[in-house]
């Protein structure tokens, strides 16, 4: 054999090996470069990197902020009003190497596992401290940054920052919501009864005034009248004496004609008088003499 014939399996196994030792990490990764589990090495910038072929590994992570949904969570507020709550956190990777020790070879799914728990336990840990309208209330940031502080604070551990928790929801279990339902139906009961009996009250009261003044614009009115009937009959007698005054004869006349008419009205009891009677007088004679005072 000639000497190329060895050269080109040296070069083939020399360019396979240099290639091996080569890798590249895009602007979306981080990387760990391992020897028998140890880390040797550390990728943050992308790029090409180097390892030792067949006995270094490289092991990617994401550089991205990563998701987290919580399985619903049964909480107790400081109130003893049970909630289901469920929430949504937002994480990235800060430290590889601490993060490598401690989630070990399960990589970010060990994480999520890890950061369920201890987003759980600060959600039960601030909000059973809190009553439950203020868990239930629109405003809840106050609340849901205590929780991500809480938590960014054991997730150091694991090499990971807890950027954002949001609670998604937060309701009452299935098993409560009939008697809470029906505990607010008797407190609308309740209000509306009380509503209804300031309401019948205030109308007495309106009704007890509207008759106390229909009462006093009636007497007020009669108390009018009475004065202008009085008025007016001062006035009648005024005419009545100035008209017998000038002519005394004709008004004993005019007076005895509305006395027979009211007199021999049909209908009337009967009346027995002499003839000769002073009420006969102006139907007796043709003269007219003005009866004497007192008749």
């Amino acid at each position: 054999m000639t000497k190329a014939a060895y050269i080109l399996p040296v070069m083939v196994i020399a360019g396979a090996a240099v290639l091996s030792s080569m890798f590249i990490v895009d602007e979306r990764e981080k990387a760990l470069v391992l020897q028998f589990g140890q880390v040797k090495a550390v990728k943050e910038e992308p790029g090409l990197g180097f390892k030792i072929p067949l006995i270094q590994e490289v092991v990617r992570y994401e550089d991205r902020i990563l998701g987290l949904q919580t399985q619903p969570l049964e909480v107790t507020p400081l109130d003893d009003r049970r909630l289901v709550v469920d929430s949504f956190a937002r994480w990235r990777i800060v430290d590889l190497v601490n993060f490598r020790e401690a989630v070990g070879p399960g990589g970010e799914d060990a994480a999520l596992v890890r950061l369920d728990r201890i987003i759980n336990s600060a959600i039960r840990e601030i909000l059973g401290g809190v009553p439950s309208n203020a868990v239930l209330s629109e405003d809840r940031t106050g609340l849901m940054n205590r929780i991500r502080d809480r938590a960014r604070q054991e997730a150091l551990s694991l090499g990971v920052e807890i950027i954002d928790v949001r609670l998604t929801r937060t309701d009452l279990p299935d098993q409560n919501l009939a008697a809470t339902f029906a505990r607010m139906r008797a407190e609308r009961e309740r209000e509306a009864a009380d509503e209804i009996a300031r309401g019948g009250e205030a109308a007495q009261r309106v009704r007890a005034s509207a008759d106390r003044t229909v009462v006093e614009l009636t007497s007020e009115a009669r108390k009018q009248a009475e004065v202008v009937r009085g008025e007016a009959d001062a006035q009648r007698n005024g005419i009545y004496a100035e008209a017998f005054g000038q002519d005394p004869e004709f008004f004993a006349f005019t007076r005895s004609l509305t006395a027979y008419e009211r007199a021999l009205r049909a209908g009337n009891s009967s009346i027995v008088m002499q003839p000769d009677s002073a009420f006969f007088e102006y139907l007796r004679s043709d003269s007219v003499q003005a009866p004497a005072p007192g008749q």
